[in-house]
């Protein structure tokens, strides 16, 4: 039964994996997403360390599905 299940929670996985990843622009900020122009370097804060933290988990699922995927 889990065998049914599995690639889809794995594409469903994947496609939120792949929109946290495309909403983190490297070096200039969530900011610039909407059109704020951001310049120089800042720690991650708010909804941007919440994004980072959200692709963090969501990778290592992935991670662990493709593996329960390989021995199910």
């Amino acid at each position: 039964m889990i065998q049914q299940y599995l690639p889809w929670a794995q594409i469903i996985i994947s496609v939120v994996l792949i929109v946290l990843i495309l909403f983190q622009q490297r070096g200039s900020g969530l900011g610039s997403a909407f059109g704020q122009d951001g310049g120089g370097y800042s720690t991650r804060r708010g909804l941007e360390k919440n994004i980072f933290w959200a692709t963090v988990v969501f990778g290592s699922l992935f991670i662990i599905f493709s593996i329960l995927n390989l021995f199910v």
